[in-house]
């Protein structure tokens, strides 16, 4: 909040005083002038937020003061008195903005107050716009920093999700042509991994059809099913040895429990039948 000064313009002391005396029961900060060179003397000294000026006066009349204020002090808010015979040049400082509001003497005293109220609530708010530009040029900034911020990070994600998209294809096809049988048991016993040597090892006709979502326990001989029912998997366990669609297969059996995102169990198998297919070439 400024201080709430107000000056008075006017080369008749009576009329200084009477406005003197109404509005100072508003706490306002009163300076005087008897003239408009008085006027911008004082305006040199104080920072005034609304002036008050009569238009007949000597020398320099009201509306030629406030438009020398307007160019000098464009923030301040400026109000002229004058009589009915003066409001064709008064007319034509408000038009050029030189003047906020005029009043004809006599006046009436509760509606100067009221306006005079406004002319300082008006001139605050021209003091705020600056602060308040400054604010939003400010938050504009840090918004296009947290936009480039988050653009950024976009990028990486991207760039992070392409990089584990090619890893993921690259590790599917390793898995495909591994000459190992492999499968991936979840939780509920479905089959959620496979790969070409394990469609063979269960397939009678050489080259089955994709394990996935079959239920294990109806793939996967009893024996070697009871033994993963067993839940003693370790990475490190011996190979055993199991009979599946008349091979004689090594086969580990551990839990991915203990990575991230993984909670199944991995069958490898050996069966052989990469040795075959090269006898049989």
């Amino acid at each position: 909040m400024t201080d709430k000064t107000i000056l008075l313009v006017d080369d008749e002391e009576n009329i200084i005083s009477a406005l003197t005396r109404l509005l100072r029961r508003d706490g306002y900060n009163i300076l005087r002038a008897n003239s408009g060179q008085a006027g911008l003397e004082l305006l040199a000294q104080h920072r005034v937020g609304v002036i008050i000026s009569d238009q007949r006066m000597p020398g320099m009349t009201g509306t030629e003061f406030l438009t020398k204020v307007r160019e000098i002090y464009p923030d301040t808010i400026r109000i002229v008195l004058s009589g009915y015979t003066e409001l064709n040049s008064v007319t034509d400082a408000i038009n050029r903005g030189a003047v906020y509001k005029f009043f004809t003497k006599p006046w009436e005293d509760d509606l100067l107050r009221a306006n005079v109220e406004e002319a300082f609530q008006r001139y605050e708010m021209e003091l705020e716009k600056p602060r308040l530009a400054g604010q939003l040029l400010l938050a504009n900034d840090e918004l296009m920093r947290i936009n480039r911020e988050l653009e950024q990070r976009v990028e990486r994600k991207a760039d992070e999700i392409v990089h584990d998209l090619k890893t993921l294809q690259m590790s599917q096809q390793v898995l495909e042509i591994l000459p190992l049988a492999v499968i991936g048991i979840d939780r509920d016993g479905l089959i959620v991994i496979s790969n070409q040597m394990a469609r063979r090892l269960f397939s009678t006709e050489g080259t089955g059809p994709s394990l996935l979502g079959a239920s294990a326990n109806t793939v996967i001989p009893a024996d070697l099913w009871a033994c993963v029912s067993q839940r003693q998997r370790r990475p490190q366990e011996n190979a055993k040895l199991f009979s599946i669609a008349g091979h004689d297969v090594r086969c580990w059996c551990c839990s991915m429990g203990e990575f991230p995102h993984a909670n199944y169990t991995l069958l490898v198998m050996d069966a052989g039948l990469q040795n075959e297919d090269v006898e049989a070439s």
